[in-house]
């Protein structure tokens, strides 16, 4: 992968750029559209600071993006700049980062993975209704227990069946057994299409599914599927510190992808990123949206063009090289608080490639992960609490409650 890091004057010139062939609202003859630059009397046009502020001058200029520009023909003319930004965007991370051949995909910058998982199953449950006739009672949505609440979410909305299947409980791998035995009664009940989930990077644990033994048993038993990649977390991290994923459009079973800019990217909530193949967006055109130039296939519809424009200028703050360097010294931090533990005698889990280290409970005091901010895998009754190392977590945060976790254990352990 390689996309140029850019110096900052580059950036803003190429994002003022954009701006400038956008439609203006101050200046063009815009009577139709039921929307306008920001409010002046909060957000100030004219403060001298903005020509130094890409994005802040993206956000008042407030350029929306409805619809889903990596299709081609007809579009809404008043963005146009702003709009090859994003276009830009999803190139780099369809290509660049998970590896499709060009021109073979589509997608757009989402409000998060939530609607880009959304997105994925509601793309699938049609494609299975229009090409198969398939009714929703015979297509099942598939995803492990530690999948994100996205899913069931989906399955709800689009009223489709799940399929959750069990992980081993210490390395949260695949049960496939469990799996297989839950598909056979799934065929059995009627069931002859399934969306399949698959996580790259789980929000508590990190674990990364694995992809060739789900296939492989989806295609001994002779399944008809549509293969998704949750990879909102890992995303931005696991194709930087392991070369050899397959979680990728190099994989002829992946479909469609998540991922989200506002955890690794340290971009703005509302920076989620849908990738798919191409020839698939067709099944959620939105017909009835015939005042939108090109309609639209998005779930949400309207979407800040700002946001597109802010991960563009992160990743090419960066470029490839220096991202890669960022994220493997974040892995490099983690493999402390591995060793940390180890030295301790406490059991955690811990996916090589990713930032994430899942403490079992019984190690850690409620008051201790309290005053540190871990994350429970259930508020009401923990059996895991996880540390997150993300850019900001300093080494004497980490050094202090490595500390305190250590004298809480000896206290422990000399008491009769």
């Amino acid at each position: 992968m390689h996309w140029p890091k850019l110096s900052t004057q580059k950036i803003k010139l190429k994002i003022f750029e954009a701006l400038s062939k956008n439609l203006n609202y101050r200046s063009e003859n815009i009577l139709g559209v039921p929307a306008s630059f920001l409010d002046t009397d909060i957000f100030y046009d004219d403060a001298p600071f903005l020509k130094d502020a890409p994005f802040l001058s993206m956000l008042i200029a407030n350029p929306n993006h409805i619809g889903c520009h990596t299709l081609g023909g007809e579009k809404e003319p008043i963005f146009n700049g702003t709009q090859e930004i994003e276009k830009d965007l999803i190139r780099i991370c369809a290509e660049e980062i998970f590896g499709a051949n060009p021109h073979s995909y589509d997608g757009y910058v989402a409000s998060g993975g939530t609607e880009a998982n959304i997105e994925a199953c509601w793309i699938y449950r049609n494609y299975f209704n229009n090409e198969f006739g398939a009714n929703t009672n015979e297509i099942a949505l598939i995803y492990s227990q530690d999948s994100h609440y996205s899913l069931p979410k989906a399955a709800n909305l689009l009223g489709l069946d799940s399929l959750v299947f069990s992980v081993n409980e210490n390395d949260r791998s695949v049960n496939i057994s469990d799996l297989e035995k839950k598909l056979l009664a799934q065929i059995a009940s009627g069931k002859k299409y399934f969306i399949v989930n698959i996580n790259l990077s789980t929000t508590m644990f990190g674990s990364v599914d694995d992809i060739n033994k789900i296939t492989n048993l989806l295609h001994l038993l002779n399944i008809h599927y549509k293969l998704h990649v949750d990879a909102a977390f890992g995303g931005f991290i696991y194709p930087f510190t392991n070369a050899d994923s397959i979680h990728n459009f190099k994989n002829p079973h992946v479909s469609s992808i998540t991922i989200d800019g506002h955890k690794m990217l340290q971009s703005p909530y509302g920076t989620g990123i849908f990738l798919i193949r191409k020839e698939l967006m067709q099944y959620v055109c939105t017909e009835e949206a015939s005042y939108v130039q090109g309609k639209d296939f998005t779930l949400c519809g309207s979407r800040s063009g700002a946001n597109a424009g802010c991960v563009w200028m992160i990743l090419h703050n960066h470029g490839s090289v220096g991202w890669s360097v960022k994220m493997n010294q974040l892995l490099d931090r983690t493999a402390s608080i591995c060793n940390g533990l180890d030295d301790m005698g406490v059991e955690y889990f811990h996916n090589p490639y990713v930032n994430i280290v899942a403490i079992k409970s019984q190690y850690i005091s409620a008051s201790l992960a309290k005053q540190f901010m871990l994350v429970p895998d259930n508020h009401e009754n923990p059996e895991w609490y996880k540390i997150v190392m993300m850019p900001h977590v300093k080494p004497g945060i980490i050094d202090n409650f490595m500390n305190l976790l250590s004298n809480e254990l000896l206290y422990k352990r000399i008491q009769p």
